[in-house]
């Protein structure tokens, strides 16, 4: 199956070299080595090469805080996940697991530099189009056009929703030309539901790779900037064109795949759940093809018998692995889950040579897909040996990341080996899928729509992770007591009912994908939430986590990085308001 490669992607901050000369010094013009025409650049061949430049991006070519993965400002700052590993290991993102947001801190900076390099990219591939040369045609503009107003508002959308004010630059201005002076004090949600509408309009339904977006994607994009404004009709009414005739860029009706696990498998790349996602590559000669912001997240110590074997980072939380309790197949909506009876049993304190027996209550069966714990099938490298791949079980916990993991059968083919980890997998990374969407159109339909339409959508999500064939065995047995039901009516009779339950199906269907903190922020709820998680999880790890608080609307938002208010000047960029 085709991808969109990003091997050998090349940089957007290109720019001619202007020479003054006399007319009859012409002779003293020479191209530099290295350097393209604009006639090459605004080729065929040329806008093809910085689009993809601009697709590349979505990973963070090596910055991990500019992934949209987002695993450090989604899903750690949402209590999916603890920074995890040994305190001094990248301590850089201590404070952003604790709300203490500085503005120096490199983390932050990196996010902010690698998303307005995807911005740059995309408005180079939008002025390059302005000069096209007489062969590309006025289709291929059209398309070529919308991919690079697609990835400008997913990048923007990342910045607004990390940092909230920030400069809105398009392809009309540059160094020289204004850029030093556009000043964060505009609300920029008007220009990306603006690019995101125009790529809806222009781009084909199908793409001639399957990694490239299409009109579909760019309409499940759209209605999730309106649910992030609270436009639930209009969500609702992309959501629902998207549900009954949207499909994957190679022509596949969007559905939600058979079995959960095969979302997170390198081999069921681009299947018919996939709606957005990095594309990543194996073994192309750069392991920033693959996966390059996952590179510390797998267990520790795993020697050749598990994967990665560095750094046991973004270790799952006690609050998510025990948000996989079940009672009568339905998950504890009122948080009863952190109670000592309902709370998953682990080996925390148990050494390794000593005995140890998991949990035998009932659990939804996606917490296996999603938490790596003691004794149970760890994909295909056996049985999770427990603290033996924790690297400091009292900093972060018991439990491996899990989902962004690859299978043993996948080395040397979907996995690279060229470099200090073999941690680089052909896995892509999805930014929307199908069940996301669901969800999203549950929320709006609980919102201007019906409560029962809300109750179906979710309800297909619970029964793909209830299909008996997906659950994880060990010799042919289900691994725990998986117990998943589906709602009924009685339980979606009010919205607050059926906002809970949809918000906590989230949280479980999307655990460690990077959603979590900003639908908390979106939906209004983040303070009192995940102070609550904090005087939780601090029980367990207190020396991470003791004495952290969050204060909203402050902590909502990242600090703009003191670095680029001092290039600009105050005047020009406000800082956020922080503690």
């Amino acid at each position: 199956m085709k991808k969109l490669i990003t091997k050998g992607a090349v940089a957007t901050t290109m720019s001619l070299m202007l020479l003054a000369v006399s007319c009859n010094e012409d002779f003293l013009v020479i191209t530099p080595t290295g350097q393209l025409g604009q006639a090459q650049l605004a080729s065929k061949n040329g806008l093809e090469g910085a689009l993809i430049a601009a697709y590349s991006q979505l990973n963070g070519r090596a910055n991990r805080m500019a992934s949209a993965n987002n695993w450090v400002f989604g899903t750690i700052r949402g209590g999916e996940t603890n920074k995890g590993t040994d305190p001094g290991d990248f301590s850089d993102i201590n404070p952003i697991q604790r709300y203490e947001y500085q503005t120096t801190q490199g983390v932050i900076a990196d996010s902010w530099g690698g998303l307005y390099e995807g911005v740059a990219r995309s408005n180079n591939v939008l002025n390059l189009l302005t000069m096209a040369q007489p062969e590309v045609t006025d289709a291929e503009k059209t398309r070529i056009g919308a991919e690079a107003r697609f990835l400008r508002a997913h990048y923007y959308f990342e910045l607004r929703r990390n940092f909230k004010n920030v400069p809105y630059v398009d392809e009309t201005v540059d160094v020289g030309t204004g850029i030093e002076a556009i000043k964060n004090d505009q609300d920029i949600w008007p220009k990306i539901e603006a690019d995101a509408k125009h790529a809806f309009d222009n781009l084909p339904e199908t793409q001639g790779a399957v990694g490239r977006v299409n009109k579909w994607a760019a309409a499940a994009f759209l209605g999730k900037i309106y649910l992030y404004q609270n436009k639930f009709a209009e969500a609702k009414a992309m959501f629902d064109q998207v549900i009954a005739n949207g499909k994957t860029s190679d022509g596949k009706k969007y559905a939600l795949v058979p079995r959960y696990a095969d979302i997170f498998k390198a081999s069921n790349d681009n299947n018919a759940e996939s709606i957005f996602a990095i594309q990543a590559a194996a073994n192309t000669g750069s392991v920033n093809n693959a996966n390059p912001q996952f590179d510390l997240n797998f267990p520790y110590n795993t020697g050749p018998n598990g994967p990665g074997n560095c750094c046991g980072f973004n270790q799952p939380s006690f609050d998510l692995a025990n948000s996989f309790r079940t009672e009568n197949g339905l998950p504890l909506l009122d948080n009863s889950y952190r109670q000592p009876s309902n709370e998953l049993k682990t080996d925390m304190g148990i050494t390794a040579d000593q005995a140890f027996t998991p949990d035998t209550k009932p659990v939804d069966p996606r917490l296996d897909h999603t938490v790596g714990r003691r004794g149970i099938q760890y994909l295909d490298w056996g049985l999770h040996p427990g603290i033996s791949w924790i690297r400091n079980q009292v900093n972060g916990g018991p439990y491996s990341p899990k989902k962004f993991t690859y299978y043993k059968s996948d080395i040397g083919s979907l996995q690279d080996n060229s470099s200090w980890t073999p941690g680089y997998t052909a896995l892509n990374v999805p930014i929307i899928r199908f069940a996301d969407v669901l969800l999203m159109a549950a929320e709006a339909e609980i919102e201007v729509g019906s409560l029962t339409k809300a109750l179906e959508y979710v309800n297909m999500v619970r029964a793909r992770a209830a299909n008996p064939a997906g659950f994880v065995t060990i010799n042919g047995t289900p691994a725990a007591n998986y117990m998943i039901n589906q709602y009924t009516a009685a339980q979606f009779a009010s919205k607050d009912a059926a906002r809970n339950a949809v918000r906590f199906e989230r949280k479980l269907e999307l655990a460690d994908e990077g959603h979590r903190f900003y639908d908390l922020v979106r939906w209004g709820i983040a303070e009192p939430y995940l102070n609550s998680y904090l005087q939780y999880e601090s029980k367990y790890l207190p020396n991470a986590l003791g004495g952290a608080k969050y204060t909203g609307p402050a902590d909502d938002y990242l600090p703009i990085p003191q670095a680029q208010i001092d290039l600009l000047g105050a005047d020009v960029l406000k800082q956020n308001p922080i503690q």
